[in-house]
């Protein structure tokens, strides 16, 4: 009798294990597809708030982003060419947008340019803001290299 009891007990003890792993299982998966998600919307953002310009003038086009900010609006806070870096924010909608832009080259032909706007700790994700942005700044650009002022 004891070792039916013991055998129940083993069984039920088996089967409750059985049910936990699945359940763990199962949120592995939702983590992973969760994880896959963010990643790609972080992708998508990246490629919006990134542009390439066939330049290799470093000092021109930091001239070009502190410009193309400031008839944004916006009020440049930093700026440090040695990183290639400006940091720059405003006031739009009635909340505080900052904005961080990095420059670099790329390659042996182009400087890479990454604009971050973000109002509070929100990402901005629009990306007609971004696109507004390099815009302006490859009219910037071109003026800049075809020396028009």
């Amino acid at each position: 009798m004891k070792y039916r009891n013991f055998k129940q007990k083993l069984n039920i003890g088996l089967l409750f294990f059985m049910v936990f792993c699945m359940f763990l299982a199962g949120c592995g998966t939702a983590s992973r597809k969760q994880i896959l998600a963010a990643e790609e919307s972080q992708v998508k953002l990246r490629s919006m708030q990134t542009r390439a310009f066939d330049t290799t003038d470093k000092k021109q086009v930091m001239h070009a982003v502190i410009s193309t900010l400031q008839d944004l609006q916006f009020l440049i806070q930093k700026s440090d060419y040695f990183t290639g870096t400006i940091s720059a924010q405003k006031i739009s909608k009635g909340a505080l947008l900052k904005v961080s832009v990095t420059v670099r080259p790329r390659g042996e032909t182009q400087m890479l340019v990454r604009i971050n706007a973000q109002y509070g700790i929100k990402a901005v994700e629009d990306p007609e803001t971004y696109q507004d942005f390099f815009v302006a700044l490859g009219k910037s650009l071109f003026l800049a290299a075809n020396q028009v002022d």
